[in-house]
């Protein structure tokens, strides 16, 4: 089974030593992601929706890459720095994308995010059938 990993080009994946996603196989899973711009900028700032949608659409973006879908994605992880504030924002922009898919999820609250202007990071893996 041929490993391939998937970047984006942004500085921080070889300095860190990370991938955007990885494909082994039939399984992908895509990295903790935020709602970054391609120029690297976060969209946003202050509001968790704008941000979930955001985060999502490069979670998409980078399944594409992959070769999978969001209809693939049978597990997310949802990281929140204010889950008392946010999670009803951040639940119904996942509901967004994946009401009629359904896959596993949590949300869990963190003191904070790689910048104090990210609200929301998300994880997904997806198994291609």
């Amino acid at each position: 089974m041929a490993r391939q990993n998937f970047a984006t080009g942004t500085p921080w994946e070889p300095v860190v030593g990370y991938s955007r996603a990885v494909r082994l196989g039939n399984v992908v899973h895509v990295s903790g992601t935020t709602a970054t711009a391609e120029d690297g900028k976060i969209v946003g700032v202050g509001d968790a929706y704008a941000q979930a949608i955001q985060t999502l659409k490069n979670i998409e973006r980078a399944l594409t890459r992959t070769g999978a879908r969001l209809a693939d994605v049978v597990r997310t992880r949802i990281y929140v720095t204010d889950i008392e504030a946010d999670w009803e924002k951040v639940g119904r922009a996942h509901g967004e994308f994946f009401g009629t898919i359904r896959p596993a999820t949590s949300m869990l609250e963190v003191s904070r995010l790689i910048s104090p202007e990210m609200l929301v990071e998300i994880e997904a893996e997806a198994l291609l059938e």
